[in-house]
């Protein structure tokens, strides 16, 4: 049941919802960071070291507009994808706790019977003691 209800959760996804998700996914990740530090080291070589033609020369402020660009867009990004597994994470525990409260309701009446089977038990074993049985 919960495996359903995450499926029907993922459905009602918009296009928008998901690919925030593929990008919060990406950007959070390894690939990323060693992708992105290599650009970065690119960038600083290429405009620390072309003689002719530096198009952001040191402090490399172009550089730092990038920089800024991108966190004002990954940042928003990765909030909604949060927030929808936040909201995922609220569906599952929902079930979670109506599967608690209805294993719990099985318990309860195994336990019931079990303890009139124990009855049932303690009431033969009187019986052939007494000799009635």
């Amino acid at each position: 049941m919960v495996r359903h209800a995450g499926k029907e959760f993922e459905k009602r996804l918009t296009f928008g919802q998901k690919a925030a998700d593929a990008i919060a996914s990406f950007g959070g990740s390894w690939p990323f960071i060693i992708a992105f530090f290599v650009f970065l080291a690119f960038w600083v070589a290429l405009n620390s070291y072309l003689l002719i033609k530096r198009w952001d020369p040191y402090p490399f402020i172009l550089l730092n507009l990038v920089l800024s660009c991108l966190a004002a867009i990954q940042a928003p990004i990765i909030l909604m994808s949060q927030n929808r597994q936040e909201a995922r994470d609220r569906v599952r525990a929902d079930l979670d706790y109506e599967v608690n409260v209805k294993a719990e309701t099985e318990i309860e009446d195994i336990q019931k019977d079990l303890d009139e089977i124990k009855a049932l038990i303690k009431d033969l074993r009187e019986l052939n003691s007494s000799g009635r049985l």
